[in-house]
């Protein structure tokens, strides 16, 4: 790799042992994917994925302590995912102790990434309370609470890039996000290094960086009777494509050829099953997203596969999922909607559709207790009046990472039904279509 003589001096030493050591960290990394130059980051700011103080990384510990003492801060200040725990998601007095104890290093995991360069809340830089909203690591408000989302480009004041802009990301939702339907250029890092590229303020340019590595290696021809589910759609195409780019027919009709809302939340659901389901980092949707508006086919290699998706293909792949439930028939104790976060416009219709169909069965509360989860921000915009709304139903909105709440083993032997072929994919819980669930909890209507 090529490094320039600031690069290489950083390198050598003349910023710090400590600097030297990210600099090569992030040389060898670029050099194990045969990167041939570091680039600068231009979005405003960087967004992490280890987000969760849990006991067994002490390592990473001991690293963030050394960078702290040696007084390095990120370039960019960086957003992070959720926080691993929430006191007001349903757990019994075992699963507690374990939360406790996996998660006990929380609160100064995040003083180190406070030290380091997490962004603070804007809202609070007065100083307003938001104990109501997601409390702090130490058990009261905290200043940052607005950094924690998987969705970080959700939300007032969100992290969102422009488009062109190189990002140094590792979420695997959030960079399949920014890629495609901003136009971002992000690879699929791993945890740490991300936040060295942040420090830096460079990264090794290969991959999704590049135009070449942009084209697409496959053509996805959509041929269903409907606008299929997001979450399924994504998964048939991950575990197609597995790390390729697909270029994807036959979407843009559904949406009347608009990047709008409706069509970006549809796209963050199907990106984040892509992601997670296969490897996917960027897809062009023809007709809809940047690029592809923009070069059309011109992004398809010569040599495309092409994959056909009709109803027969999605319900196979539906069919295909195993359940690991250690009871198949079990009833299950818990629903987690929203991973990645939701929305706003999904907040408000999944309450209506869950009021409705209460009401059409004369329920008062959801018969499996529920966790709606959406980053901090919206769920202030969602407001306390539509929060008390949920409660009644027996429904709890939470900031939470549901994958942290699975990784506890006191909660990996529940049976959990979810919508997120996401949480399916990382955890034993069980994935139904948002229709499946609305008659599990609810009734339907």
């Amino acid at each position: 790799m090529e490094l320039t003589r600031e690069q290489q001096a950083i390198l050598d030493g003349e910023q710090g042992e400590v600097m030297a050591k990210i600099m090569k960290t992030v040389v060898m990394y670029g050099d194990t994917f045969g990167a041939t130059k570091l680039v600068p980051i231009t979005s405003e700011y960087g967004h992490i994925v280890s987000s969760f103080g849990v006991s067994v990384i002490t390592g990473v510990f001991d690293m963030m302590d050394e960078l702290v003492e040696a007084g390095i801060t990120s370039k960019q200040k960086f957003t992070a995912d959720p926080r691993p725990v929430d006191p007001a998601v349903p757990a019994n007095l075992i699963q507690k102790i374990v939360f406790k104890v996996m998660y006990g290093p929380q609160e100064r995991y995040e003083k180190q990434l406070e030290a380091v360069g997490l962004r603070a809340d804007s809202c609070n830089a007065a100083g307003t309370s938001t104990a109501s909203v997601a409390p702090g690591a130490a058990g009261g408000a905290s200043t940052y609470d607005d950094a924690f989302s998987c969705a970080c480009y959700l939300g007032k004041d969100a992290n969102v890039p422009k488009r062109g802009d190189i990002l140094s990301w590792a979420e695997s939702s959030a960079v399949s996000y920014a890629n495609s339907v901003l136009g971002a250029r992000c690879n699929r890092n791993s945890g740490i290094i991300e936040m060295f590229g942040s420090i830096l303020g460079y990264v090794p340019y290969f991959g999704l960086l590049t135009d070449e590595g942009r084209k697409a290696k496959w053509v996805v021809e959509v041929k269903t009777s409907k606008l299929p589910e997001a979450q399924l759609l994504g998964s048939a195409i991950g575990m197609k494509v597995v790390e390729d780019v697909p270029y994807v027919k036959g979407l843009s009709g559904y949406f009347n050829g608009e990047l709008s809302e409706e069509a970006c939340t549809y796209l963050k659901d199907f990106g984040a099953a892509a992601a997670s389901n296969g490897s996917v980092g960027l897809y062009h949707i023809d007709g809809l997203t940047p690029e592809a508006k923009d070069f059309g086919e011109d992004l398809v290699a010569p040599d495309a596969q092409v994959y056909v998706i009709d109803d027969a293909e999605i319900q196979r792949v539906k069919n295909g999922y195993p359940v690991i439930w250690k009871k198949p028939d079990a009833k299950p104790k818990l629903a987690f909607i929203g991973c990645p976060h939701m929305t706003l416009a999904q907040l408000q219709k999944w309450t209506l559709e869950v009021e409705t169909a209460l009401a059409a069965n004369n329920l008062s509360k959801v018969k499996i207790p529920t966790i709606f989860t959406a980053p901090p921000a919206i769920i202030k915009e969602f407001g306390e009046e539509n929060k008390a709304k949920l409660a009644s139903m027996g429904i709890v909105l939470s900031y939470i990472c549901p994958l942290m709440y699975m990784a506890n083993p006191a909660c990996a032997d529940m049976p959990v039904i979810t919508n997120s072929n996401k949480l399916r994919t990382y955890t034993s819980a069980r994935y139904y279509t948002d229709a499946e669930i609305l008659v599990q909890i609810a009734g339907g209507y």
